[in-house]
This record gives structure tokens, sequence and C-alpha cells, in this order.
């Protein structure tokens, strides 16, 4: 049973160690961000030439300057002013793809390889596959200031062993016992609580002898013993005050939430964000596995109405994504951390017409052509990695599907995608069900 929290043997030697994925939720615009595209102006206010309409509305250019950054002189929009001054580590996919341009689908897809529920996600992939570094912690966290939308199917170990389920923790709160609710009991002594695991686990062993092993039951002791253990580690690794008044504030964590502020439907608060990837960084040194970071509530970056929004999102994740870079490379960890980073899917260059958008100054979804940005741990950075047409709508040049992507990080993180299986009703599943192909050119 404590087997399942150790670390296993990769099938070749890794590049990285943890992943931490920064997930953009709502799906960010490419050509407004790191897909820079001049014809967009040119044909500004019409149609693309040679067609009489292209979806529901006419090319819109952006509305932010773009400029090169770094000795790569990639193009990157001003509102990621600061993650361009990291450009130089990172490697720019412009070629993303995905199956379908519906949120719920569209997310699923991009966490757990399919576009239906009831498949583990990525990070329990990871965690089956590698095990944990750190006994007293959960191998996979998924942090979100509220709840992505799908929830929980995003993080969920589905038909793989229920300790690879993995943890969701709320970060829309600076105090570790409000973040982690019921974690430390108030009425009883950790030494008393080991004494009752203690004789818990005796009882099991007695039902193991009758009847055989039980993963579920397996699971759930394990999952038990890990919480007594985070009892005295959780408050540690989540506690950002700990940090000097320095680093919280180049992450941004300049404040406490204010309780009184509205949480609404697809609303983000200043320093959220920022307290994630802060603590995302503090997981990692910690030796957790796989970190997801979900930008906010529901799907903040769905800027149908106006894209003009994109500006403060930015304003709220350009600053905290640069800190965990910069902070990453100055310990030394991002030679051993992969960060990802990206959304369920991109948006179209026209803008959007129909009847319910009231100010018709945004952008649909897009799933035929979006950005994922790669950084750490054996990615070539100061690079760009394929390409959509020349008005950013579909991807044309080294097309990168999610499957794709699954199978670079697993790569990366030293398993060979088509062995890491797993047989379930009858047949052996994977992340990347039967397709799938590294990309070699990312890789450094």
């Amino acid at each position: 049973m404590l087997g399942l929290a150790s670390a296993e043997t990769p099938h070749f030697k890794p590049k990285a160690k943890s992943v931490i994925f920064l997930f953009l939720n709502g799906g960010p615009s490419q050509v407004d961000t790191f897909d820079y595209k001049p014809a967009l102006a040119k044909y500004n206010g019409t149609h693309a030439p040679g067609q009489s309409k292209m979806g529901q509305g006419t090319l819109m250019q952006s509305p932010f300057a773009f400029q090169r950054y770094g000795k790569s002189g990639i193009e990157v929009s001003e509102i990621f002013r600061q993650v361009g001054e990291c450009i130089d580590d990172i490697c720019v996919i412009n070629s993303m793809h995905s199956d379908l341009p519906a949120h719920p689908q569209a997310i699923l897809q991009m966490n757990t390889g399919r576009i239906i529920p009831g498949y583990p996600s990525w990070g329990s992939w990871l965690t089956y596959g590698l095990g944990t570094e750190n006994k007293n912690l959960p191998g996979f966290v998924a942090l979100c200031a509220g709840m992505p939308d799908v929830g929980s199917n995003l993080w969920n170990n589905a038909f793989l062993p229920s300790v690879q389920q993995g943890t969701y923790v709320p970060n829309d709160d600076a105090d570790p016992e409000k973040m982690i609710q019921h974690l430390r009991n108030a009425n009883t002594s950790l030494a008393d609580q080991r004494k009752t695991l203690d004789f818990v686990n005796k009882l099991n062993g007695i039902e193991f002898a009758k009847r055989g092993a039980d993963p579920v039951l397996e699971g759930r002791i394990q999952s038990m013993e890990v919480a007594y253990r985070m009892q005295a580690e959780a408050m540690d690794a989540f506690d950002v005050s700990k940090e000097s008044e320095a680093v919280r504030a180049a992450y941004g964590v300049t404040r406490n939430p204010n309780e009184s502020e509205m949480k609404i439907k697809s609303a983000t608060r200043d320093g959220d964000f920022s307290r994630g990837c802060l603590v995302a960084r503090r997981l990692v040194e910690r030796g957790v596995r796989a970190v997801q970071v979900y930008f906010g509530n529901d799907k903040p970056w769905d800027s149908h109405h106006n894209i003009l929004v994109h500006k403060k999102l930015a304003q709220q994740a350009d600053q905290p994504i640069a800190a965990l870079l910069k902070d990453l490379k100055r310990s030394g960890l991002l030679q051993e951390t992969l960060v990802v980073i990206g959304g369920e899917f991109g948006r179209r260059p026209w803008i959007e017409t129909n009847g319910r958008i009231n100010v018709q100054n945004g952008r649909d979804h897009n799933n035929e052509g979006f950005t994922y940005l790669l950084a750490g741990a054996g990615v070539k950075g100061g690079t760009k990695y394929g390409s959509t047409d020349e008005f950013g709508a579909k991807a044309v040049e080294k097309r990168a599907h999610v499957h794709d992507l699954h199978a670079t990080i697993l790569h990366l993180m030293g398993m060979d995608h088509t062995r890491l299986t797993y047989k379930h009703s009858g047949r052996y599943f994977r992340l990347t069900d039967v397709a799938g192909e590294v990309m070699n050119g990312v890789i450094a």
C-alpha cells in the first residue's frame, strides 16, 4: 500500500521531475497574446480575401500592440510584457488544435484526453506512473479560486487506483486552515490520532486476510495516512506568509483577499492566481509531482463580448507567471520542473456577432488553432513550434493535437505514453487513447 505513494522508476531518464500546469480557463485569444498576425490589421473590418463570409463576422485586428522580446525576438502582446521578458526560456506552440469548441468537452479533453467524463486526469496518470517524492503531501494538487467549468472531473482518478485522485484546494483564501478545511482535529492530539489509525489498519489487515486485497479500501487507507501526515507539512507548504515580502510582491500577492468582494460567476480577484502560482512553487520544491493552477472560478477568459477584458485578465496573470518562471530559474528548479501554460482552446480572429452579445467587440471559441507555452526542464526555450494561417484561424504547420501535448509532457517526465497503460473493463487505456506523437521540435 505504501508503495503506491513512493517514487516509481520511469521508462527512461526524465528531463523533468514535476509539472506545474497553469490553466487559463475560458480560452485566451492566441491572436491577442502570443500569435502575432499583421494580416488582421491589413484586412480589419473586412472578410478574408477570396471569401464572402468568414464565420459569424468580419476580421478584427488585435487592439493590443506586439513587440519582439529577448534574443529570440519572438513577438508578444503588450498585455504579457513580463512573460515576454522570459520568452528565451519559453517554447511557443502556435499550432494547437482539439476536437470540439465547447467549453465542457474542450476542458475535459485538455485535462483528461477525452471529451466525455469518466477518464483519469493527466495528473492522475502522472502519479500512477511515477508516484510522488513526498509522502506527507498529495502527489497531485489542483488549485482554484472557486471551481472551474466541469469541476472535479478535471482532477479525477476515474478507474485508476483512488490514491491517484487529485486533491482540490481552493486558493481564494490566504489562511491554510481555511484553504484545507477539516485537516486538523481540534479535539484529538496527533498521538491519539496515530493510535486510532494504527488500530483501524489492524482491522483492515484482518479484513484483507479474509477476502483479499481491495484497491478501493487500500486507496482510502492511503488517503487517511496522507491526511494525517499533512497536518504538519501542509500548513507550512500552503502558507505564503512565510515567504519574504519581496517574494510575495514579485508574484503580486500584496494583500489577503477581501471577503466583502463579490464572488460572481467567471469573476477573478487580484491576488488569487498570484497566490496559486506561489503555492505551486512551494509544492514542487517539496516533491509534489503534479500541480495544476486554474486561473479562477468558472471560465474567466471567455471574452465573447469584449476582447478588451483580456487586458484586465492579463494584469492578473502576467506578473505571477513571469515571477514563477524567474523564481524557478533563480533557484535552479526550472531545470527539473516543466511549466505548461494555456487554456481549453483559443478564439476566432473575427468579431462575434449574435443576439446575445451586448458589446460586439469579442471573439468566439476556436479549437482549430490556438497557442500553448512550455517552459523549463527539457524545453527548447526561445523557439516557436508550428503555426496557424495568416489570420490565426487554423493550425496549418506542425499541427499539434491535445494528445501530442500530453505525449510530450509524459516524455519529458520520462514516460512513454504508449506504455503508460491501465487495464479496465477488458481493455488497456492510456492518457493519449490510441493517438499522440511526441513533439520532438520543442525538446532541447
